[in-house]
């Protein structure tokens, strides 16, 4: 046999496949991957540090800034933890708000995913169809705060400005109007010979190493566990509304390759417009304004809160020390993990396969580096 040396081969940082500011060191034996090891720093910014020296209002801006891709989660989630330390109950309508944003960030989330890993397969054209849908709901969401990207909208308590008074309609309309569209997705993207033979059983990520890992979110669902906070950890009021929870079928191979964790965020999409479509239908009138507290003060103790971010668990653990400032913030980032588990993924696989391995568990630095 041709006995070949080691090579260290450094992908990134500004390498446009991985997502963001990321180096990762390829150690090979000719193209075959013997180790991935991710190296990231490049965006920090101390988030959980800083936080000590904010106030609780002031902190919702900065969680906007981790998973920039799905800001009103990051509110979702850290408003929702708050609120459970100073035992806050918010209007109902607010819940629906709530919900109706989360879940319409949830599908703009995943069709910058879905897009971006078509791109980085080699297909230009879904990458624009999916920007073009997911323009749609940041309009939505300009119509009611005001920003597009990142928001302040979810507060502690309630929410910073009721929904437009034409909101539902458009609502409406852009659920009829996106429901077509994923099929063309799919004829499309999925069941693209090109992209299946780059991504069926590519990759693959045992059920067993997800769980000893901690992964999370469509990543562990594309390995077959039936597992979403959403409804096995219920919050807010997820529990009002029917919907599946997708896992991976291995169509095209093993359970939990590229092509499963890709699938499981467009089956994602469909079960988020039928909680869109309950929640605009039993939302009730009231006030969003009448929980928020003048002046945000918990009482001493600590709170761990976890909610289903479109990447996985985000969790946030608030220590409070009975202060307008937290005595420390500690965050539990879906993507920091799913980063983790890299190597294992792509020992054995071809350097043009960490592409493909590397966008399917759908990244952002910005929450990694937090």
């Amino acid at each position: 046999m041709l006995k070949t040396e080691q090579m260290v081969l450094n992908m990134g940082p500004q390498h446009p496949s991985t997502h963001g500011v990321l180096r990762l060191e390829l150690e090979l034996d000719g193209e075959v991957i013997n180790s991935v090891t991710p190296h990231i720093g490049y965006l920090h910014r101390c988030f959980e540090k800083h936080c000590e020296a904010m106030t609780y209002p002031q902190i919702i801006p900065y969680v906007d800034r981790m998973d920039y891709l799905a800001a009103m989660y990051n509110e979702f989630g850290f408003a929702l933890a708050v609120e459970r330390l100073m035992d806050i109950k918010v209007p109902e309508r607010v819940e629906y708000i709530r919900v109706i944003m989360g879940e319409l960030q949830r599908i703009a989330s995943h069709l910058v995913a879905v897009g971006t890993y078509g791109l980085d397969i080699g297909a230009f054209t879904p990458f624009l169809y999916c920007f073009r849908d997911r323009e749609k709901i940041l309009t939505l969401f300009e119509m009611t705060c005001g920003a597009r990207l990142l928001y302040n909208y979810i507060w502690i308590g309630g929410l910073s400005h009721d929904i437009h008074p034409d909101f539902i309609r458009y609502t409406k309309e852009f659920i009829d109007y996106f429901k077509p569209n994923l099929k063309e997705l799919n004829d499309l993207l999925t069941y693209n010979k090109i992209f299946i033979d780059r991504t069926a059983n590519v990759g693959i990520l045992p059920l067993e190493t997800a769980i000893n890992y901690g992964v999370t979110g469509p990543n562990l669902r594309a390995s077959g566990l039936r597992w979403d906070l959403r409804l096995d950890d219920p919050y807010s009021i997820y529990d009002k509304f029917e919907f599946d929870i997708p896992v991976g079928q291995g169509w095209h191979g093993t359970i939990g390759d590229c092509w499963d964790r890709y699938y499981i965020r467009i089956l994602e999409m469909e079960e988020s417009l039928k909680i869109l479509e309950q929640a605009i239908a039993q939302i009730p009138e009231g006030d969003i304004s009448s929980a928020i507290p003048k002046r945000v003060k918990p009482p001493e103790g600590q709170i761990y809160t976890r909610v289903e971010n479109p990447r996985g668990e985000l969790g946030y653990f608030i220590i409070s020390k009975g202060q307008l400032q937290p005595h420390r913030v500690k965050v539990r980032a879906p993507s920091f993990v799913s980063l983790s588990v890299l190597n294992e993924l792509c020992k054995g696989h071809l350097v043009a396969d960490v592409v493909a391995i590397l966008g399917s568990i759908d990244i952002v630095l910005g929450e990694i580096d937090r």
